[in-house]
């Protein structure tokens, strides 16, 4: 049985590697879920190529190739998402299907309440994802509130497949990895549901929010002129800096709303053209990109087999190796 959780080792209920080599090729499967994908890489959307990625970046060798080839061939027979655990039934080469598991850890209703909370706060993403579309930044709203989107490491992930291979993940996990990344760009709340979100709690959240926020503005702008920092003041003075509260851990910010109100309320009601010099200057302070995935240069000659003789055999892999490691240097 292949199991893995925490970083823990893969145990077999075979007893050993041998009975492994006594299964032949996989039973052919009609009706199996097929990736959509022919040939080359899996994943379509920045969200599904990042979890492939992340997964590609653990250097897990010649069993994602043929987890490829399982995904690619309809293999495998379920798969469903759940807060938590992605539940998978993968055809082998023995008459019952293997049982696939990959747990991740959800998260719970005050760390999303964080995050929707900023999510609100920008119209932008509350459109995106009205629109069933998750923006890029979203990875680093998840950062900033100390929760990961993605996995991390292979010790985040707890995976269990009862077939007798050692290895983990072993190939049924990682043909259930890749149509998950299909699953993802079908349906990119499925990767928040994942991470203990439905599709309508998260929609519904923010549009409460949103709401909130809306009427707390208008009746800001209604305030007497008297009551509003600055006397002569704009409306935007007054709009509330709780629409977006500060994540924990991270340097308390007024809101994008809120911050242009603080950048315009010592200005008195001027023309645009006297106050050009800070029009274009951000009312706080720009956030930090999201890390890039960083891999070593020769990964993907990692991820591949030996190749064949008639294009230059296992020395090709080593020229090819120096040749990466050259390319990846900086210039001189």
């Amino acid at each position: 049985m292949s199991e893995q959780g925490g970083g823990g080792g893969a145990v077999s209920e075979q007893g050993g590697g041998g009975r492994f080599a006594e299964f032949g090729r996989p039973r052919k499967v009609d009706g199996g879920l097929r990736a959509r994908t022919a040939r080359g890489s899996i994943g379509a959307s920045w969200w599904s190529r990042r979890f492939v990625d992340v997964l590609e970046s653990f250097a897990l060798g010649t069993r994602l190739t043929r987890g490829r080839a399982y995904a690619r061939a309809g293999q495998v027979l379920s798969l469903e998402v759940a807060p938590g655990v992605v539940s998978a039934v993968v055809q082998g080469s023995r008459p019952r299907p293997y049982a696939v598991t990959v747990r991740l850890r959800p998260y719970d209703a005050e760390v999303w309440g964080r995050i929707e909370t900023v999510l609100a706060g920008q119209a932008l993403f509350s459109a995106q994802l009205l629109a069933g579309d998750l923006p890029p930044e979203l990875e680093r709203v998840f950062a900033e509130a100390d929760a990961p989107l993605f996995p991390a490491a292979i010790g985040d992930l707890a995976m269990r497949c009862n077939c007798p291979d050692f290895a983990v993940p072993c190939k049924h996990l990682a043909a259930s990895f890749y149509l998950l990344a299909e699953a993802f760009d079908a349906d990119p709340f499925q990767l928040l549901h994942w991470r203990g979100r439905t599709r309508e709690e998260l929609l519904d959240r923010l549009r409460t929010l949103r709401a909130a926020a809306g009427a707390s503005g208008a009746g800001s702008a209604a305030a007497p002129a008297g009551d509003r920092p600055g006397g002569g003041g704009r409306a935007v003075d007054r709009v509330p800096e709780h629409v977006v509260e500060p994540l924990p851990g991270s340097t308390p910010s007024p809101s994008p709303v809120a911050g242009a109100g603080l950048a315009l309320a010592d200005l008195p009601d001027v023309p645009l053209g006297a106050v050009v010099d800070r029009y274009w200057v951000p009312p706080v302070p720009l956030p930090e990109p999201v890390p890039i995935l960083a891999t070593e240069p020769d990964l993907l000659l990692r991820q591949l087999g030996p190749p064949g003789a008639a294009i230059g055999g296992p020395g090709l892999v080593e020229r090819l190796r120096r040749a990466y490691t050259r390319f990846g240097e900086p210039p001189e």
